[in-house]
């Protein structure tokens, strides 16, 4: 059997006292000889192997196409506008039942102002303090005193439900007032219906306004037909209102307009138009000190009507131009 080497010895091929001779003396740096040959083995290089690599680059053609990328889709939107969207309109209403669906805007108006009128009461600071005085009043009774936890439960609920019914029950008056309205409402001292002038967004009426328009008082009592006796006289706004929904929306900045429109066609290009005193909102069912919700409400119509005659004195100075 051939005898095979198991160490291969450095010395052998570069003779005693070299530095080999000193590496053969450290065990660790004995090398197996089938070490060497694998490492030889896997040294072997093809020469085809090292020709010179093609550094041109690869024709566009041959590239595949990049496929896109999930997180570069663009979902639709979860409320697209709907091309069919129904139009919006503002013109005067001829039709009695138009007029009739106008008069029940009105009048639902001014059952809202219920609910209005009781939220301003429960954050009142008067009603507050009375609130806080009747707590404080069952606590002193019910854990001071009696040391009861079902009592102090029992009375604080109780208080509370005895706040809000009272304000439910002074409130509800508006209901009625709401209920008492009806179209003679919209009739004047002369049998003159109110104009009154609506917006449409489809088939549905969202808003409504009534518009009075009063003859000049240099006229009055005088045999003239009711064109010629409007001359010079002025617009007066007995009602405005929106459906809730489309409030804030612009829709009664647009029936303004149109008010302003009609009252200057047939009283005169300098006719005034206003809010009525009376109007159809005007009615408060509680004392002055608690309608401050309301009286901010006018005076944001009023500033809102501003706005509007300004943008028609600006227009008319433009056509004058």
């Amino acid at each position: 059997m051939a005898h095979v080497a198991r160490e291969l010895d450095l010395n052998a091929y570069y003779g005693p006292g070299t530095v080999m001779d000193k590496m053969n003396a450290v065990p660790g740096l004995k090398t197996s000889t089938a070490f060497f040959f694998f490492l030889r083995a896997n040294l072997v290089v093809n020469p085809s192997a090292m020709s010179t690599p093609d550094m041109e680059p690869a024709p566009s053609h041959k590239l595949p196409p990049p496929s896109p990328s999930p997180l570069a889709t663009v979902d639709p939107p979860s409320n697209p506008v709907p091309d069919d969207l129904p139009p919006l309109s503002v013109s005067i209403l001829t039709d009695e039942t138009d007029k009739l669906d106008a008069l029940n805007l009105v009048t639902d108006s001014i059952a809202q102002q219920r609910q209005s009128s009781s939220s301003h009461l429960i954050r009142h600071p008067y009603l507050l303090a009375i609130l806080f005085v009747g707590l404080a009043i069952a606590y002193q009774y019910s854990w001071r005193i009696k040391r009861d936890l079902g009592t102090a439960l029992m009375l604080h609920s109780g208080v509370i439900m005895i706040y809000l019914m009272s304000i439910r029950y002074f409130t509800g008056q508006y209901i009625q007032v709401a209920e008492d309205m009806k179209w003679s409402w919209m009739v004047s001292e002369d049998g003159e219906e109110d104009t009154i002038i609506g917006v449409r967004f489809g088939k549905d009426l969202i808003g409504a306004l009534v518009l009075r328009l009063e003859p000049n008082s240099s006229s009055t009592g005088k045999k003239r037909n009711r064109g010629s006796a409007l001359r010079g006289g002025k617009g007066v706004i007995r009602a405005w209102t929106v459906k809730m929904r489309y409030r804030g929306k612009g829709v009664g900045a647009d029936m303004l307009h149109e008010a302003v429109k009609v009252t200057r066609e047939k009283c005169g290009k300098d006719a005034e138009v206003g809010f009525a005193k009376e109007h159809a909102n005007s009615t408060m069912v509680l004392p002055e000190i608690f309608n401050g919700s309301f009286r901010k409400d006018e005076q944001r119509a009023a500033k809102t009507l501003e706005k509007v005659l300004s943008e028609w004195e600006g227009s008319r100075r433009r056509r004058k131009l």
